[in-house]
């Protein structure tokens, strides 16, 4: 990747600054890294599925606090300091030894895409609790807004994601396998409700809400929910509200 390009990414302060070309990529097939007790652990410090590994096993309850620890101070540092910030300023916000942090996480980018992850499991697990909370328009509306903070993360995030790290090549895929869902579910039940117009995919909002999100000069993330709360609105324009819909 060109320096000019890198500087791109780092200035925009944006997740999909170049979205489409990053989903653009082949997902290759996940890796399984093991602590050094032997326990098979996933991209993101889980444990792996029973079997993947004959000597798999669960993690204890304190090495999974330890890990939820390290990624939520992960997120932190790399959002004040870069993704390049030292280990034992992570280790030391998380209150464990960096031992710990390069056992869960042997490479800086184990931790990058595992933060990342994250912020994607929780964007998309917030869909059904909004659902149960909310009538379809505004759960579906909620979770837009949602999302477009997921998008608004750090400049050192975003540069590592377009790096050309093969670690980052599944994240495409693993976008998509969540999102789509979650999206989906909210986008069928507004659509039934008669509170949405029915001829737009989860794609198609995933792809628009995306293209708000690039960076207009030095406007944030506020700038881009009042383009999505546009957005909404339109939704809502031809919308099936016959009476069989209510």
């Amino acid at each position: 990747m060109s320096a000019r390009r890198c500087r791109t990414l780092e200035r925009s302060g944006t997740f999909f600054q170049n979205y489409t070309e990053w989903l653009s990529g082949t997902p290759r097939k996940a890796v399984v890294a093991e602590d050094t007790a032997g326990a098979a652990l996933d991209s993101t410090g889980s444990p792996a599925p029973a079997g993947r590994e004959p000597g798999s096993r669960r993690l204890r309850a304190d090495a999974r606090r330890n890990i939820d620890s390290l990624l939520e101070a992960a997120k932190i540092v790399f959002g004040t300091s870069g993704v390049d910030a030292p280990a034992k300023e992570i280790a030391d916000l998380a209150g464990v030894g960096v031992g710990t942090l390069y056992r869960h996480f042997p490479q800086r980018s184990d931790l990058v895409k595992a933060v990342l992850q994250r912020e994607i499991d929780a964007c998309a697990d917030a869909a059904p609790a909004l659902s149960a909370a909310h009538r379809p328009g505004a759960a579906l509306a909620n979770w837009l807004h949602r999302y477009t903070e997921f998008l608004a993360l750090k400049p050192g995030l975003a540069t590592a994601l377009h790096s050309g790290d093969p670690a980052f090549d599944e994240l495409p895929g693993y976008f998509w396998q969540r999102f789509g869902p979650a999206l989906g579910s909210l986008l069928e039940a507004a659509t039934a409700s008669g509170e949405i117009r029915a001829d737009i995919s989860p794609r198609d909002l995933l792809y628009a809400i995306a293209s708000l999100c690039v960076p207009v000069g030095d406007e944030g993330v506020a700038y881009s929910q009042r383009m999505v709360a546009l957005l909404i609105d339109g939704l809502r324009y031809g919308a099936d509200t016959s009476p069989s819909r209510s």
